[in-house]
């Protein structure tokens, strides 16, 4: 019978089945980093048991790095413990570590891919909740809880449930400055942030196959805040391509019998999935959230919703608590909010692609004069590699932009990268939680290229507006 990408890759790895229970399901892939690690590691240690395979696991410094004077070392004590930890549990199984100063540091989600770490038909986890993004290379990719991080260590297995599949359709093409950022932003809004709750998400579609690999990611990335555990799509030739040559991907003839496998990760045609979604990706607009949950969302040239227009009574609530946290009053034009900070980056976006887009806005120009600090965080030691030698952090620089080290950052107000209570930050990042970049501050998600033209008009725009215009 044809079957989902979902199926092939849950059917393919389990190692035992209950009839009505949770299923056995081997790990390829074990990622780690400095925030969720430590207990599991005392738990083994205390138990007298090593990694069943420690080649299977991956460490990464990424959280609480510095971004500025890394050189310096880590001056905050809570960071500096958890990162000292994960060097010391990694020296003592035998686990790959990519420390902070590491030419191949930065966040995990960036960092796997981009080395050939994830591949198409691996089973992959990590103790965060952003590890759908590798799902976008074809893999059944989730985040697991600290107690599961043990058990992974432990056994390289996972007992959990398998889940529903959901089909988001989105056909069309996405209209000239529309970003997959803003496609994302607006499947999430579409489906609310419960309307993917114990589904895994497949992407597929015209819109999504003309996605490059870095926007796919994004993607997938945000299908977490949808509800989903997991986002997928099918492998095809983009993602092929963009595997090839890859620090630890297959070469010579193992290449060639990796390809032909990872081929058979799509879904068949006539698989049934157990829900469908459509959206037409020329309807999308640059989007911005507004409120603290990520499907609080409108598009750049509408006004922010009324709460009285709102049907449901506990959804109506949510947007009053929202509009007084984030000191906004309904039916404002999008156009009139003013910004303090704008933050560039996370594992969302954070590759090169990302940098490139905001680097194009931001040409010639300078952020004005309202904006306190802009700040771009590249995802990977090798992207900020990248954007050096292609000129990148020049232009940011001359722009007005501070530019930084790699990691998590200001995502989730880490170290000294965060909002003070009250500021208004443009953030290329995931969540928009309260809190999420620092105790009252406001967050704004938008792409790359939107944040780049709210840093230079010091409110939001559209950048359609801009794009193709020469900076003074």
């Amino acid at each position: 019978m044809p079957r989902t990408l979902y199926d092939k890759l849950w059917d393919s790895h389990i190692v035992y089945a209950e009839d009505d229970g949770p299923t056995l399901l081997y790990i390829d892939r074990h990622l780690l980093h400095e925030v969720s690690s430590a207990q599991p590691f005392q738990g083994i240690r205390q138990a007298g048991r090593t990694p069943w395979r420690a080649d299977a696991n991956i460490a990464m410094a990424d959280h609480n790095v510095p971004t500025v004077n890394r050189k310096n070392g880590v001056t905050d004590p809570i960071s500096l413990v958890q990162i000292e930890m994960l060097t010391r549990n990694c020296e003592e199984n035998d686990i790959l570590l990519f420390d902070m100063n590491d030419r191949r540091q930065g966040i995990v989600h960036v960092v796997g891919p981009e080395l050939g770490l994830t591949l198409p038909g691996m089973t992959l986890v990590c103790g965060d909740s952003h590890t759908s993004t590798h799902g976008a290379l074809g893999a059944l990719a989730f985040g697991i809880g600290v107690s599961e991080v043990e058990a992974v260590l432990t056994t390289q297995c996972l007992l959990t449930t398998r889940l529903k599949t959901m089909l988001v359709q989105i056909d069309g093409s996405l209209q000239p400055g529309v970003t997959p950022k803003d496609l994302t932003l607006s499947v999430v809004r579409k489906l609310s942030i419960g309307g993917g709750k114990g589904y895994a998400i497949e992407f597929g579609g015209e819109a999504v196959r003309e996605l490059s690999m870095e926007g796919r990611m994004t993607l997938t990335n945000m299908t977490i805040e949808a509800g989903a555990r997991s986002g997928l799509i099918g492998v095809d030739a983009t993602t092929i391509d963009y595997i090839d040559g890859r620090l630890y991907a297959p070469k010579g003839s193992q290449w060639d019998m990796a390809v032909k496998a990872w081929k058979e990760f799509r879904t068949d045609e006539g698989a049934v999935f157990d829900a469908t979604v459509a959206l037409d990706a020329g309807t999308v607009q640059p989007m911005i959230t507004w409120g603290t949950v990520p499907d609080m969302s409108v598009n750049i040239g509408d006004r922010l919703p009324d709460p009285g227009d709102e049907p449901d009574k506990q959804r109506r609530s949510l947007f009053e608590r929202a509009y007084e946290y984030m000191g906004l009053k309904p039916n404002t034009p999008v156009t009139e909010i003013k910004l303090d900070k704008v933050f560039l980056g996370s594992c969302t976006n954070g590759r090169i692609e990302d940098l490139r887009a905001a680097a194009k806005i931001v040409k010639g120009r300078h952020i004005a004069a309202n904006i306190k600090l802009a700040m771009v965080v590249p995802g990977s030691t090798m992207v900020k590699k990248q954007a050096e030698e292609e000129g990148l952090d020049h232009v940011f620089r001359e722009a007005g932009f501070e530019w930084r080290d790699s990691g998590c950052s200001m995502c989730l107000a880490m170290n000294n990268d965060r909002l003070e209570p009250g500021e208004r930050c443009a953030s290329t990042s995931n969540r928009n939680f309260e809190g999420r970049q620092g105790q009252g501050g406001r967050t704004h998600l938008v792409s790359p290229a939107m944040a780049a033209a709210a840093a230079v008009e010091g409110h939001f725009v559209d950048v359609r507006e801009m794009e193709g215009k020469s900076g003074s």
